[in-house]
């Protein structure tokens, strides 16, 4: 079985979609008041700081803004692809590992990236009139997940790696466009955590991959 999931619009094209909606430079709302947790598979970051859920200090643009409303449904379908990998006993155990720790690594940040969303005043999902409400960043379909969620032994740890290796990356375009054109400094901390952790990710899983 070879099979690769396409990504259909890169987090890139997302986030600079919305640098056009506002002047992002100085926008003026403001809140008073991360990746890989340790397995027994190599570390795949910088410890992230402690996310408390709490709104974000300090100025933010248009660019944190949909960030953050990308990133959580992003890894709310991440934590699903975990979920029906751990739901196959027997499988291999480093990729059961591995799936338990995108599960616990992104749980807390879509806690903390509410949290911001909810301190500066705007919804959590992005508006669907714009740009932004197709599907992209490495996403899977519906078919997709019928497929993982179906599929059993090395075909479906197959399935599960490339289709996150492809999540990853979707997340890591989404995080570098953040890095260049966000403003919150806490934003862009958590976008540097995601793109360094997701891409040591990245890398055990090839190696899982070349594996099975």
């Amino acid at each position: 079985m070879n099979r690769s999931i396409p990504r259909t619009v890169t987090g890139a094209m997302i986030l600079a979609a919305a640098l056009g909606l506002t002047a992002c430079g100085n926008t003026d709302p403001t809140s008073t008041p991360t990746e890989a947790p340790a397995s027994s598979a190599p570390a795949t970051s910088t410890p992230a700081p402690t996310m408390s859920g709490t709104p974000a200090a300090g100025r933010h643009n248009n660019a944190d803004v949909m960030f953050a409303q990308m990133m959580i449904p992003h890894h709310q379908q991440a934590i699903e692809m975990s979920d029906l990998m751990l739901a196959k006993t027997g499988s291999n155990a480093q990729i059961l590992d591995l799936a338990q720790q995108i599960k616990d690594a992104q749980t807390p940040e879509i806690i903390q990236m509410s949290a911001w969303l909810d301190g500066w005043g705007v919804p959590t999902a992005p508006s669907m009139s714009g740009n932004h409400g197709g599907m992209g960043g490495g996403m899977m379909t519906q078919a997709d997940m019928d497929d993982l969620k179906n599929a059993t032994g090395d075909d479906a740890a197959e399935l599960f790696l490339r289709g996150m290796i492809e999540h990853h990356q979707g997340a890591i375009d989404m995080a570098e466009s953040e890095i260049d054109h966000g403003q919150n400094p806490e934003v862009k901390q958590l976008a540097t955590n995601i793109a360094s952790g997701q891409q040591a990710e990245i890398e055990m899983m090839r190696q899982l991959l070349a594996n099975l």
